[in-house]
């Protein structure tokens, strides 16, 4: 069985969005399906994807787990973006959150360092 998740992000700029998370995945989107959104390809048949409605804009809460923690991390601050938390849990599993520029909370997660 094949599962594709859509993980929305709502934002209120789409350009301003788009340029931060350029930034935060290391590249520009996979696609622009329509004016309101764009959409990055995190793995196969798992996007992120950002999509302009003011009134909720602040609110998403995502973590990605991934395989190469230190790795991502520095991809990312290697295109100037510090992470806003940085958390290692009771069994080594490390989380670090992102903000975007409206609030939104993405986190990369890794197994013990």
């Amino acid at each position: 069985m094949t599962v594709d998740l859509f993980a929305g992000v709502p934002v209120r700029d789409r350009a301003v969005a788009t340029a931060w998370y350029d930034r935060l995945l290391g590249g520009p989107p996979a696609f622009l399906p329509n004016d309101t959104e764009a959409v990055w390809e995190l793995a196969e048949h798992r996007y992120l994807y950002v999509d302009v409605r003011p009134e909720h804009a602040g609110h998403a809460m995502h973590t990605v787990f991934v395989d190469d923690l230190d790795a991502r991390l520095a991809g990312i601050a290697a295109r100037g973006l510090a992470p806003a938390d940085e958390e290692t849990y009771d069994n080594g599993v490390r989380k670090v959150v992102f903000r975007d520029p409206d609030g939104n909370e993405i986190g990369f997660g890794g197994g013990p360092a």
